[in-house]
């Protein structure tokens, strides 16, 4: 990941509800949520979801698939282990071990 990705990834991330979904599909996992669950547990309207759900595809953190006619969305962990490891590529001048939580 890239200085730009970065931006872009944290970004994305730098909104409430934006956020809230974001940490709901890391907790679902790679199988994902469908949109109306997502909705349904966020209590965001569908529209405001969608506007969301877009930002977040836009910077590569989300993954979206269709099943029937629902749209999974799931957290692009690649993505994700990108920005956390480009966050912490210098951690300390040292590496990433110095950076390990206690």
């Amino acid at each position: 990941m890239n200085a730009t990705q970065a931006v872009d990834a944290l970004g994305a991330l730098a909104h409430e509800h934006r956020l809230a979904v974001f940490r709901l599909l890391v907790e679902a996992g790679p199988d994902g949520l469908p949109a109306g669950v997502i909705a349904e547990r966020l209590g965001l309207v569908p529209s405001s979801l969608t506007f969301h759900l877009q930002q977040l595809q836009r910077s590569r953190l989300l993954a979206q698939r269709r099943v029937g006619r629902q749209l999974i969305y799931a957290a692009d962990f690649d993505s994700m282990n990108g920005l956390l490891g480009f966050l912490t590529e210098n951690c300390c001048g040292r590496g990433t071990a110095a950076c390990v939580p206690t």
